[in-house]
């Protein structure tokens, strides 16, 4: 099965045709689509790929009523639309490539691949906010978790590099990037997350704080005079990492200010290790303990100095990384010091083949 996968972002396009062993003849990433009626982008992509069988959208909410992928129908895009204040900067859009690819591809048929429903599997206990019974039902509100789709790859891939099934496994899996979260993972299912109702809780991020005291909030509105539009915009977009630092919050330019002796620099990466500790022990609590460390997205790569931080701050837990494995990986790679009772590997982010995995486990292919 041809997959044609299409992962709109907040403001970009990603597009990748996978093959049916999973290699990517073409794939290309449009800065700056415009979303509905924007035609041209995945018309030039189309016309130089090739036929395909099917397409798998990346929708980062399926909401509480969908808890595996779905195929794309009269039912579901109405229903996506209803809950996109759950995502307003990414379902609108995922929508808009599914409508996009529906014009250009008639008949063929889409699955919609949710970031949510990887965390379907969380127990009540970690799923459920404590707050009146009556809002969480009439609301449907609840830990949703994100990042379902990397966390799901990741999972299987780091159980591959070790030699032993993702099921047999505690697991904590790390998506660090831009936006970043974790999952803990046992029994090959996820049993607790990060993230929450919304992407803004948990770790601190390059633009958005993580979890913050609610208290602080409701104080910043009622008596530090802040407007609700400042304050979602901050916490989206000014937030972690850029807020602290005064630089783009990218990681690497963090990096780059405590380099050159910047204190604000310095703090800022202080803050981000100390969560992202302090996560990845209470993620190995909710496991049951601890057999894989995995380290995807942007920063886990990428960023030797991160997973040797979490590993030296760690060792109760089994963790300890090989300088030279650590620093010298670039790809899948196990980086684990030799004798470490918990391995710690790195696997390179693959959205794309988790999607075609599910488009395939949908449509039978």
């Amino acid at each position: 099965m041809r997959v044609l996968v299409v992962n709109a972002g907040s403001s970009s396009l990603k597009l990748a045709v996978v093959d049916d062993d999973g290699t990517v003849p073409a794939a290309t990433t449009v800065e700056g689509w415009r979303g509905e009626g924007d035609l041209f982008p995945l018309t030039g992509f189309l016309e130089g790929c090739g036929p395909v069988d099917a397409v798998g959208h990346r929708v980062v909410h399926g909401g509480p009523r969908h808890t595996g992928p779905a195929v794309v129908d009269d039912v579901l895009v109405p229903y996506l639309w209803s809950i996109s204040h759950l995502a307003p900067l990414h379902n609108p859009r995922a929508l808009a490539g599914v409508r996009a690819t529906g014009e250009l591809l008639p008949g063929v048929p889409a699955v919609a691949c949710f970031d949510t429903t990887f965390h379907a599997t969380l127990p009540p206990a970690a799923a459920t906010y404590a707050v009146p019974r009556e809002w969480n039902e009439r609301w449907h509100l609840r830990r949703y978790g994100f990042h379902g789709l990397s966390h799901a790859w990741a999972v299987r891939r780091g159980a591959e590099l070790v030699g032993r099934p993702a099921g047999e496994l505690r697991i904590v899996s790390c998506h660090l990037g831009a936006g970043a979260s974790l999952a803990a993972v046992r029994g090959g299912v996820s049993v607790d997350t990060t993230m929450g109702f919304t992407p803004l809780a948990g770790l601190v991020m390059n633009t958005r704080p993580g979890t913050l005291d609610p208290g602080l909030l409701l104080w910043l509105l009622e008596h530090g005079g802040v407007p609700v539009t400042e304050l979602s915009d901050v916490l989206e977009h000014h937030a972690g990492l850029r807020g602290l630092s005064g630089t783009s919050g990218d990681l690497r330019a963090v990096l780059d200010g405590v380099a050159a002796g910047d204190a604000a620099c310095a703090l800022a990466l202080d803050v981000y290790l100390h969560r992202l500790v302090r996560e990845v022990a209470a993620m190995t609590a909710a496991a049951g303990g601890l057999d894989l460390l995995v380290m995807t997205g942007g920063v886990g790569e990428h960023a030797p100095r991160v997973r040797a931080a979490v590993a030296g701050a760690l060792p109760f837990l089994g963790l300890a990384v090989d300088p030279g494995r650590n620093e010298a990986a670039t790809a899948d790679a196990d980086v684990s010091a030799d004798g470490a009772a918990a391995r710690t590997v790195v696997v390179t982010a693959r959205e794309d083949l988790e999607i075609h995995r599910q488009v395939r486990e949908v449509l039978g292919g």
